[in-house]
């Protein structure tokens, strides 16, 4: 039985201080008090001087609440069961069925051993072609979706979550609005692949440090999950709303702060997250894709910057659409040429002219005549914006390369496009006769 403290030594906002001995960090503790009885969470030790964020809040604690120490850290529950559900932060059931208590498992624990990781290999096909044909995504990869409020990346994920090739989809919502939270929930309940999904969500409303628990919770289900063999993919939203908890609790415990407020450590509170991604030696894997707003549209705000640094690429999206310049996978090289043959080539074409589409745009702003070229340019690059670059576009890999073969036979001849004759012989459509009025299929955005 563990040795109950009852004397709280000050309150500062939700963090409570007791002096206790043999606690650990991010150890539980249940604080009863005349309001009740709440769960907190070791957030400081310095000597016998321990800190306790409370999660429910600490309005009604007062000096005399009784502070019993759990032994564990937050743990939450696997099993096959999770799949379907939606819990809180904390773990407990937002969709008001059964609390799920057997096989617990503790959060936060270490990446993975590199011994056990091995080299990816595989694709992760999404059905959007801004990703599956000019950014692949990869098994095990993690990337950051960069956007700045008001974006549409929370329907992006959506889509991610309704159509790419996982076994598992793990969402983990940080600081959500309630209504992104049921666009959500009533989405993929909708679709059918709430099945296939477990989803941790944490409201604007909740307890601050609950929001710290998601990536966590969400991270350490999805492990498990790749040990049985398990394609996993955890989208996380909002990566931002996450580093602002662990500020507004460094600001609370008196923290020297470092650049615009944030804790000293948010790399290594960052990495420690996105370093769960793995391929294992074995059995399954898991790829991270985060959504992380961007302040002002500012990249060098602490949160993007330090992000850059610990991911394999980004996904810019602006004005509803992934970025072709700016946006990156370092590891698609691993995968997009295994898919066809012609991949890498209508790949680095269609990006070359659309590049040169960018700078015709130019001279037409100021007025500079138009040549024949910046006419085909001009027309290209509306089909290219219109059939690649929309979100709304959903097509599998393959009908993305044949529609972009049929883009540039619409615009250019064969020569102007800069593509190995043998592929042009190969792929070119021979009769593009009506091929203007065929469109890709599309999704409501």
């Amino acid at each position: 039985m563990r040795k109950v403290y009852q004397e709280v030594e000050n309150i500062a906002g939700n963090v409570i201080n007791i002096r206790a001995r043999d606690v650990a960090y991010k150890e539980l503790a249940v604080v009863e008090s005349s309001m009740g009885t709440s769960l907190a969470q070791v957030i400081r030790l310095q000597h016998d001087e321990v800190s306790l964020q409370v999660f429910a809040g600490a309005r009604g604690i007062a000096t005399d609440a009784r502070v019993r120490f759990l032994g564990h850290s937050m743990r939450t529950a696997f099993s096959d069961n999770l799949m379907g559900r939606i819990f809180n932060g904390g773990g407990l059931p937002r969709d008001n069925g059964p609390a799920l208590t057997d096989n617990l498992i503790e959060i936060g624990g270490p990446s993975v051993n590199p011994s056990k990781r091995i080299i990816p290999t595989n694709m992760v096909r999404t059905g959007i072609p801004m990703i599956d044909v000019f950014n692949t995504l990869v098994e095990s990869q993690k990337l950051p979706i960069f956007s700045v409020a008001g974006e549409p990346y929370n329907e992006l994920l959506a889509r991610i979550a309704l159509q790419a090739e996982a076994d598992v989809i793990i969402l983990g919502g940080m600081g959500l609005k309630h209504d992104d939270y049921l666009f959500f929930r009533d989405t993929l309940e909708e679709s059918g692949a709430l099945s296939r999904t477990v989803m941790f969500v944490h409201t604007a409303s909740d307890p601050i440090v609950e929001c710290l628990l998601v990536p966590d919770s969400a991270l350490a289900v999805a492990e498990q999950f790749a040990l049985e063999g398990k394609r996993v993919l955890v989208l996380l939203t909002d990566m931002t709303n996450f580093a602002d908890a662990m500020k507004e609790i460094a600001i609370t415990m008196e923290q020297i702060p470092s650049n615009r407020g944030y804790p000293g450590d948010l790399y290594s509170q960052l990495a420690s997250r996105y370093e769960k991604a793995v391929d294992f030696d074995g059995a399954g894997s898991i790829t991270i894709l985060a959504a992380t707003t961007m302040p002002g549209d500012d990249v060098t705000h602490p949160v993007p910057d330090n992000t850059g640094y610990i991911t394999e690429g980004q996904f810019y999206l602006r004005n509803g659409r992934i970025e072709p310049f700016g946006s990156l996978s370092r590891l698609k090289q691993m995968v997009n040429g295994d898919t066809r043959d012609d991949h890498r080539a209508i790949m680095n074409s269609m990006l070359q002219l659309y590049a040169d589409y960018k700078s015709t745009l130019e001279k037409q702003s100021m007025g500079f005549r138009m040549s024949e070229w910046d006419g085909k340019l001009l027309e290209y690059g509306a089909k290219f914006e219109k059939g690649m670059m929309d979100l709304s576009v959903n097509i599998s890999l393959e009908e993305a390369l044949d529609y972009g073969w049929q883009i540039l036979s619409e615009c250019f001849e064969p020569m102007e496009t800069g593509i190995q004759s043998k592929l042009i012989d190969q792929f070119w459509p021979k009769d593009n006769a009506g091929a203007a009025e065929e469109k890709p299929e599309l999704v409501e955005a």
